[in-house]
């Protein structure tokens, strides 16, 4: 007699939560096979063509026949590409050996967690983050450690703030900037002092998220592995996604210490092994071309960040800030806590995004994914036509709550 299957997960894959951008978005297709006209400002993926000096690469590589398994941590003249594009942005140096080119750079991130942490350590994260953050430390069995912001300082944390909260368990820190989801700047100063509290922990590794560096709109980007007090304790996480959106070619990496670098491609080759060899040749081309080739798709999202602001800020109840980076606001509804439209009642972010969803038909993502609950993520990362039908339907939701 045949026994019964236990359905049962592992308890690793328990600790995770779904990702709140990925359920969103599904949840828009779900309506949308429905016939349903629904607008969704949820993903974090330019509204953009990849370039077509990038695409011809692609095809260059695919006449070349690059079909077959390549080194773990990426072709050489890829690593050696990415190198010279650390020198010639970032003044960082780092040689190909320190370079590993991964799924993404959510892989990337992955991997260095999954090297460095143990199961304990605790793992520093300014909210709001990114939603993955957390829960691939979760994944490594480290214990997240939340030091919150507010829209009033912008979303940024203190010198003071970070110091108070490393412990002699701390192991890591994890940030962005620009960050997703707030689109904040930490200025030069700024990550200089950041810089002198982390160069008192020698213990403390910081994963520095800069995939959004080239969507700026203060100036120059600054990396923290540009101080040299704090360079072999910093890992600058990059990518080809955002800036030349090429969200579906899968193309992250890494510069770190040699030690970490090599401890990155340990994994990855237990996993995934090398990212795919097309995505790899189109990536030569994207690192390697003058940033300038970006500026376009930087300034039509300018102009869409003051468009958005400009609508929003016509609401009653909802606070905003300015963003200075990447393509997202996250503005603070609090105010619609405890309201209703007779119907539905608000008792949090996750209720109003859902409200909006049902009621007009707009995808936006609870601020509380992100560790910020009492905010909401709108992504204007959509045609100038479709945010300002968007904010329309948005403004109509929120009026009917009182």
């Amino acid at each position: 007699m045949k026994t019964e299957v236990l359905n049962s997960v592992s308890d690793r894959l328990n600790r995770l939560s779904e990702s709140a951008t990925i359920a969103m978005a599904r949840k828009s297709r779900e309506l949308k096979a429905q016939g349903i006209d629904v607008i969704s400002l949820s993903l974090g993926e330019p509204d953009f063509f990849t370039p077509d000096f990038i695409k011809k690469a692609a095809f260059e590589g695919i006449e070349q026949n690059y079909s077959k398994y390549m080194a773990v941590n990426g072709y050489e003249d890829l690593r050696q590409a990415i190198s010279n594009k650390f020198k010639r942005d970032n003044n960082l140096n780092y040689s190909p050996n320190q370079i590993v080119v991964s799924t993404g750079a959510k892989q990337s991130i992955a991997n260095v967690v999954m090297s460095l942490v143990n199961p304990g350590d605790e793992v520093i994260i300014p909210a709001p983050y990114w939603v993955t953050y957390e829960e691939i430390v979760k994944m490594a069995e480290g214990i997240p450690v939340i030091i919150e912001t507010s829209i009033e300082n912008d979303f940024k944390i203190t010198p003071e703030e970070l110091e108070d909260a490393i412990s002699e368990k701390t192991r890591m820190m994890i940030y962005s900037s620009p960050c997703n989801p707030t689109g904040t700047v930490y200025s030069k100063e700024e990550l200089n002092s950041i810089a002198d509290v982390i160069a008192n922990h020698s213990k403390v590794i910081v994963i520095s998220d800069e995939i959004y560096e080239h969507i700026n709109f203060v100036g120059h980007h600054t990396s923290l592995a540009e101080f040299s007090n704090v360079y072999d304790q910093v890992v600058t996480i990059n990518g080809v996604s955002k800036a030349f959106a090429m969200t579906g070619w899968r193309l992250g990496y890494i510069g770190a210490p040699l030690w970490i670098a090599n401890a990155c491609t340990k994994i990855q080759g237990q996993f995934t092994s090398g990212a795919s060899s097309i995505s790899q040749r189109a990536a030569i081309a994207a690192v390697s071309a003058d940033p300038s080739v970006t500026h376009q798709m930087r300034e039509a999202f300018r102009s869409r960040r003051e468009l958005i602001l400009t609508e929003l800020n016509k609401i009653h109840g909802v606070k905003t800030n300015v963003p200075e980076g990447a393509f997202y606001v996250f503005p603070d509804i609090s105010f619609f806590f405890g309201k209703s439209d007779g119907e539905i009642t608000i008792n949090n972010a996750d209720d109003l995004s859902l409200y909006i969803l049902n009621k007009v038909n707009v995808a936006l993502v609870t601020g509380a994914a992100f560790g910020a609950p009492k905010c909401l993520r709108i992504s204007y990362a959509a045609s100038d036509q479709e945010l300002k039908k968007a904010l329309q339907r948005i403004e109509k939701a929120l009026s009917l709550l009182s």
